[in-house]
């Protein structure tokens, strides 16, 4: 059980608040009730959110793509280098740079991940004897860490837009058709060793790296699931997919697949207002990952016309150069204040702008990674974090300002716990398996950096 001094529950804030749990799910909400004595006692409980897109390995690369070099870096300039690096990693290496990601993430605030995997084979494009390999490293390091796990394998067939041929970087992402639906199905048969919270989607990489037939063949062949598909985020991709298919990226998407609330449509950064509108119809997760998309130099979400068209959408960690929830959600709102010149942009009419996007991400996270979660009510996951309302950033704010003070003034420091599905996996500030991940992942970057 769990006792909060404060909790922001789907009817709103509640004081003295006891919460039952049982396998995972909330069962039952008391208000105004005393706390027990074998109830684990916080200060201000919240729903914890889903980071709806991860590639976790790109986490030990951080700070590595930040030197400037003769000519204008890009988006194009950092992907190469980032294969440069992929290219060097063993089946160890990525799982233990995945559990220390998973670790911060749940240190963070995070209850789940997506995690956006694409590298399925050995260097030079050489299958692993069990195809799911990789896939299984990932599932090892949500084990170790608890964190809740939607799995998304990558469909990565061609190097760009047009069928053009895989590069030397990307031959450890490639599958054709038949290749990648072996993939899932081992990648599903491996999830039994998982909670029953773990969930496995679908992650055509982008339009640029599939094929309309294929797409066609893995949408009707294995949509049980989210599917997730990078789109429209840098001007360069939308230039090729408009000359190759006739439309742009989202435009081409929304007429020839059934996009719905089960899709998160990736950096949807470059969007007509037209898409914008039509996307936020359909139903599908606008996926915002504001960090790396400024670290990348993507361009702004259009926040405005999206939320004005009652769009859903949910944060992730991308690259994980800096994991942080907080600052995702800053980020998301000031990069349009800094676009549009004006403050308090992202809420529709009036009101605080910390919670709408704190409790609009939680809700649409949870679609996106397909988890009955995303608030704090009877029968959802009790996916939760406490906050520590007494902190210094947030110990002056009254109760209806707290989410304006964690969004736009706190450190991620101001997690106290952390509950994925009920297990307890930060407590105090501090992950439980954090020691012996952070000693495996230093022993793993000793080994990677000396092949370097």
């Amino acid at each position: 059980m769990i006792h909060a001094r404060h909790a922001l529950l789907s009817s709103g804030w509640a004081q003295d608040v006891l919460i039952a749990i049982d396998d995972g799910i909330i069962t039952t909400i008391t208000c105004d009730t005393p706390c027990p004595r074998d109830a684990t006692q916080v200060d201000t409980l919240l729903p914890a959110l889903g980071n709806l897109h991860s590639h976790s390995f790109q986490r030990a690369m951080a700070g590595m793509t930040e030197y400037r070099k003769h000519g204008r870096d890009s988006f194009w300039t950092w992907r190469d280098l980032m294969y440069r690096f992929m290219d060097r990693l063993t089946p160890d290496q990525i799982e233990a740079i995945a559990a220390l990601v998973f670790v911060e993430m749940q240190e963070a605030g995070y209850a789940s991940v997506g995690e956006f995997h694409y590298v399925h084979h050995q260097t030079g494009g050489v299958s692993y004897d069990d195809p799911a390999e990789l896939s299984l490293r990932i599932y090892a390091a949500a084990s170790r860490t608890g964190i809740g796990l939607t799995h998304l394998p990558v469909l990565y067939t061609y190097g760009g837009a047009g069928r053009a041929a895989l590069s030397q970087g990307q031959l450890r992402f490639g599958n054709d058709v038949d290749g990648y639906l072996s993939l899932v199905n081992a990648a599903r048969e491996g999830m039994k060793t998982l909670p029953d919270d773990a969930r496995l989607g679908i992650a055509p990489h982008s339009l640029r790296a599939t094929s309309p037939e294929d797409l066609e063949v893995v949408l009707r062949q294995s949509v049980d699931g989210p599917v997730h598909i990078h789109i429209a985020e840098q001007p360069k991709e939308v230039d090729d997919i408009m000359s190759w298919l006739g439309q742009r990226p989202v435009e081409w998407l929304l007429a020839h697949a059934d996009v719905d609330r089960h899709w998160c449509l990736i950096h949807a950064t470059h969007m007509t207002e037209g898409e914008t509108r039509a996307m936020a119809q359909t139903g599908a997760v606008a996926g915002l990952c504001p960090i790396t998309e400024a670290n990348l130099g993507d361009g702004p979400f259009n926040g405005v016309s999206y939320l004005a068209a009652n769009g859903a959408f949910g944060i992730g960690s991308d690259s994980n150069v800096n994991i942080s929830l907080t600052e995702e959600l800053r980020t998301l709102e000031y990069s349009q204040r800094l676009r549009d010149l004006a403050r308090n942009v992202l809420v529709s009419g009036e009101g605080s702008v910390g919670h709408g996007l704190y409790t609009d991400a939680a809700r649409g996270g949870a679609r996106a990674l397909g988890r009955n979660a995303g608030e704090i009510a009877e029968q959802r996951l009790a996916d939760l974090v406490a906050i520590d309302s007494t902190d210094p950033t947030l110990c002056a704010l009254s109760r209806d300002q707290i989410l304006d003070g964690l969004v736009f003034a706190a450190k991620d420091r101001v997690v106290t716990d952390l509950w994925s599905a009920g297990r307890h996996s930060v407590k105090e500030g501090r992950h439980v398996a954090r020691d012996g991940v952070v000693a495996a992942y230093r022993a793993a970057i000793t080994d990677l950096v000396a092949s370097l």
